[in-house]
């Protein structure tokens, strides 16, 4: 371990709960700024809308293939991605996350299981992590929600990063990146996932942004997206499997924009090509 990973890891902001509404919520420091949320009564729900967005790679995987997925979450939030694929979808999944008070919180406010056989929570550095050659090409799909206290942008985010993650994910593999606001920062983001991917011959498309401003962008390794007709297939089987609404993900991908005056209204995939499979 490094003198800077030392130095980074003694200045992490503890983990705080906060409750309202039979809702409990996760922040880092005294910031009110939400790293996620467990309804009480209902916790095997998706409570935030961003969330279960995330999911909307199930969209781009086989549907057959699922029981074969290897699923690895950076950043770890209040556990929901990786409960729900662990617990409800039954995949394998890894969990990488800094913060170790995270993690206790996580196990103890948030209903996070004990690892098994299927689930591994990681305490480590996610740029270190999917930089470790020894992780290339070793998932499936990769979900990304790496967002510090001050919830600014998010913590890793240049083009090596991408570039390891796509390094991270096999052949056909998808990415799932949370990114918060709908200004210059966003566009910049999506830019260098697009430079990491589009290259070889994937496709990155955005989703719409919720009403709280987050945008979750889809990349694929090495392949285009399926045909409309197939998107439109595989929701309702998702649909019929989950409590997700997949149909209206469908909607809501878009092509990256242009530019940033073009943000707003950029046409959904059902209007305008998208490369397909």
């Amino acid at each position: 371990m490094s003198k800077k990973t030392v130095k980074k890891r003694a200045a992490l902001p503890g983990a705080t709960i906060s409750e309202f509404d039979g809702v409990r919520y996760l922040h880092l420091g005294e910031t009110p700024w939400v790293q996620g949320a467990l309804r009480l009564r209902k916790p095997r729900q998706l409570e935030l809308e961003y969330i279960r967005r995330m999911m909307a790679w199930l969209l781009l995987v086989e549907p057959d293939d699922w029981s074969e997925l290897q699923v690895v979450q950076l950043g770890l939030g209040a556990a929901t991605l990786t409960r729900y694929c662990h617990g409800e979808l039954h995949l394998r999944t890894t969990t990488v996350e800094l913060n170790a008070q995270v993690i206790v919180a996580c196990r103890q406010w948030f209903r996070l299981p004990a690892d098994d056989e299927r689930l591994q929570v990681i305490e480590a550095d996610a740029g270190a992590w999917v930089a470790d050659g020894q992780h290339a090409a070793s998932a499936d799909v990769l979900q990304v929600d790496l967002y510090d206290h001050q919830a600014a942008a998010p913590v890793l985010d240049d083009e090596d990063f991408y570039r390891d993650c796509h390094r991270v994910l096999r052949p056909g593999g998808v990415l799932a990146v949370n990114l918060f606001g709908r200004n210059a920062s966003f566009l910049r983001s999506a830019r260098r996932i697009e430079a990491a991917f589009a290259a070889e011959g994937g496709v990155v498309v955005m989703l719409s942004p919720t009403d709280e401003g987050n945008t979750i962008v889809l990349a694929v390794k090495g392949r285009g997206l399926p045909a409309p007709d197939e998107l439109v297939r595989r929701a309702r089987l998702v649909e019929a499997r989950t409590a997700l609404a997949a149909s209206a993900w469908v909607h809501l991908i878009r092509p990256l924009p242009a530019s940033r005056a073009r943000a707003a209204g950029a046409r959904p995939v059902d209007e305008q090509p998208v490369p397909s499979a």
